[in-house]
């Protein structure tokens, strides 16, 4: 009887690199062969780190982005074959369930698409609370050219794009340039010097009261479902709680002292 061979010591690749850049997560995707596809091991990488994120203050913000210049995220890993087989028993799905978790995110999302951002890659965009894009980026809906329809994604992008517009792109499947993402206002910001303008963003973010924002996502994020007077009497009792946190009273004082405020976080 033959030998079993060894088993391979070559290290597994690591498909979601993650790195802390001072007080800043950088999330990149790293499946280039793939386009950068999601499979199980990125949506559960991706899931993991936001929690981690989430409850640590130290981390200021999130950065989601793709390796490479080609791909930020083309969706799913239809190479696979088993994409779309799902475990009817359970009541979420992986995908689903991401999107839950960054809208309860309380740590600022920022979308860095370095290029194609396609299917679920225009969920995973659409999640985060901002996005910069590349001149050369390209933003599509392309499933119905495979026989599906761009479901999940309709959840993060309803409230991003023009009807009539999201509407075209489900139906067509084909895609929007990012001038024409930006004048759509999918996109905060377009740029030749993509992480230029990503350094710009987070310094003109990082400076203020980590405490304000954290609470303020919270506030806008619970009141996008609310009705007007819903929203008003959740507001009305939240902005009492912002004036009483430590950053609120430094903010305040320092304001009135001439000087920059040193922020605690709490």
């Amino acid at each position: 009887m033959s030998e079993s061979p060894p088993p391979s010591s070559s290290p597994s690749p690591v498909e979601l690199r993650e790195e802390m850049r001072g007080p800043v997560m950088w999330l990149t995707i790293d499946r280039q062969e793939r386009r950068n596809a999601i499979n199980a091991a990125v949506l559960e990488g991706l899931s993991d780190a936001l929690a981690r994120a989430n409850r640590d203050t130290a981390v200021r913000a999130v950065v989601l982005t793709g390796a490479g210049t080609r791909a930020f995220c083309a969706g799913a890993d239809l190479q696979s074959g088993t994409s779309f087989k799902f475990d009817y028993a359970a009541p979420y799905q992986g995908m689903a369930n991401l999107f839950r978790q960054a809208r309860q995110s309380t740590v600022p999302l920022i979308a860095r698409v370095n290029g194609a951002c396609m299917a679920g890659g225009m969920g995973i965009m659409g999640m985060c609370d901002m996005a910069v894009a590349s001149s050369q980026a390209v933003f599509g809906l392309p499933e119905v050219k495979v026989g599906l329809f761009p479901a999940q994604v309709l959840s993060v992008l309803g409230n991003l794009l023009p009807r009539r517009v999201l509407a075209e792109m489900c139906i067509t499947g084909e895609p929007i340039s990012a001038a024409q993402a930006l004048e759509y206002r999918l996109v905060n910001h377009v740029s030749d010097d993509l992480d230029a303008t990503v350094d710009w963003l987070l310094g003109r973010m990082l400076d203020k009261s980590p405490a304000a924002i954290r609470r303020g996502l919270y506030t806008m994020k619970k009141i996008e479902a609310m009705a007007f007077e819903e929203s008003m009497a959740f507001t009305e009792s939240q902005i009492g709680l912002f004036a009483l946190t430590e950053d609120a009273v430094e903010g305040q004082l320092a304001f009135r002292e001439k000087r920059k405020p040193q922020w605690s976080g709490r």
